[in-house]
């Protein structure tokens, strides 16, 4: 016989009564409970050691971070452009080709990924909410300073432990637009240029040759996209398409999102420069 006790109406609390759980869980304080995000560790005496080992060449079973990726931001005189590629690897499999390597904290603030992709956008989302809780509690967005200082703190408890992480942080406060470099040992670093990632040293070869502060929109839009693609045809772990940001006073604007390849036959057909 089917028992179908669970339709008798009289063992349902009645809809006024909350169990003494749910009451616990009504009570408490989100703030408080979702400020410190905590980890599992390794259970072991010393995990920094123990995960240090475990990524040496003296380990049985390595665990090797692979990737790769290439990621700008420059200062001029008209605010900041963003430019990053869209490949994902993993060693020389190519996992993806459409990532999504800017998080939009928020309408004002941008971030970039490269190193682990799960560690930059857990880390750069939980900045997101903590960015929105600091904008509700004192009536005012968040500085871009203090933004990075809040993901350099929060990575440095970590130090040691794996993350991997080179991220920039930039956008538009009431000084002006601002621009830091944050990594996963909690550096954090003030600038007007930056490229980080396998590809940033074929994209610094083209910043440092076409970089002036007094670029126009157009030039420095191009010159980002230029140095992405530059880097894409050289650094095997980059590639996909180029996607741009530009950040002006009144927050950030998504320019475009370009294809490498169409971008190589574009760039093939001009002229190239004389030999000096």
């Amino acid at each position: 016989m089917v028992n179908l006790s669970f339709l008798d109406m009289a063992s349902e609390p009645s809809a006024l009564e909350v169990p003494q759980d749910c009451m616990d869980t009504f009570s408490t304080d989100a703030a408080k409970s979702f400020a410190h995000p905590n980890f599992a560790v390794p259970s072991v005496s010393n995990p920094v050691e123990w995960i240090k080992h475990q990524m040496s060449e003296a380990a049985e079973n390595r665990i090797k971070m692979a990737k790769g990726t290439t990621t700008l931001a420059f200062k001029f005189r008209e605010g900041i452009i963003v430019a990053v590629d869209s490949r994902a690897t993993g060693g020389t499999y190519i996992a993806s080709q459409s990532v999504k390597k800017v998080i939009e904290i928020n309408p004002y603030l941008l971030g970039t990924m490269a190193g682990g992709a799960a560690d930059c956008s857990y880390w750069e989302r939980e900045l997101g909410r903590r960015c929105r809780v600091y904008e509700l509690r004192n009536k005012e967005r968040i500085s871009v300073a203090a933004a990075s200082k809040l993901l350099s703190n929060m990575v440095y408890a970590y130090k040691g432990m794996g993350l991997s992480m080179g991220t920039m942080i930039t956008g538009w406060d009431k000084t002006g637009p601002a621009l830091f470099y944050v990594d996963s040992d909690g550096q954090r670093l003030k600038g007007d240029l930056f490229s980080v990632g396998s590809g940033s040293t074929f994209a610094y070869g083209v910043l440092d040759a076409g970089y002036r502060f007094d670029l126009s929109v157009a030039e420095a839009i191009d010159l980002g996209r230029r140095a992405i693609y530059h880097a894409t045809f050289r650094d095997a772990a980059s590639g996909g398409v180029v996607n741009v940001y530009h950040i002006k006073q009144g927050g950030w604007e998504f320019i475009s999102q370009t294809d490498v390849t169409e971008l190589h036959y574009q760039y093939a057909d001009e002229p190239k420069p004389a030999l000096l």
